[in-house]
């Protein structure tokens, strides 16, 4: 079974945030591009991982914390860009699905693969900035530090 296959298979609502992790961590960033041609399975992991964000958001440590995030995943080829954004205030997190008219406070623009490895805790957001994989508009600090406002799973 290849990596599509066993991403598509997925039972998504019964899929752990670590099993999640340990199965992109399993896969080179050539399986999730593949992976992420199939634009209704695309679709349907950026949804789960988005809706997931409200579930695994940390109150405590956001404290007083006030942001916009927009999130916008680059498609390769036929496959469109996905935007996302992410509200941060009042101790909660708000996500919707595509670009609204408020201006963001930052905002983050990778690819598929890098998205995948950053939200489940495969890579580093620093890491993937130095190294051009991420490109961060706005407040970089707070892009820098945005991981420690969810609870995200070690692969």
């Amino acid at each position: 079974m290849s990596g599509a296959d066993d991403i598509a298979a997925l039972d998504f609502a019964s899929v752990t945030p670590e099993e999640f992790a340990r199965i992109v961590k399993g896969l080179s960033a050539k399986e999730i591009n593949e992976i992420a041609e199939d634009t209704t399975l695309r679709t349907r992991i950026l949804k789960e991982v988005f809706g997931r964000m409200e579930r695994q958001f940390k109150p405590e440590v956001a404290g007083s914390l006030e942001a916009l995030i927009r999130w916008k995943v680059t498609g390769r080829g036929e496959t469109p860009d996905a935007v996302y954004e992410t509200r941060i205030a009042g101790g909660t997190c708000a996500v919707t699905e595509g670009r609204s008219e408020a201006e963001p406070r930052t905002t983050l623009v990778m690819g598929d693969a890098d998205f995948l490895k950053l939200v489940s805790g495969n890579s580093s957001p620093v890491t993937m900035f130095m190294m051009r994989k991420v490109k961060i508009a706005g407040d970089v600090a707070l892009a820098a530090g945005l991981t420690r406002y969810f609870d995200i799973p070690k692969a």
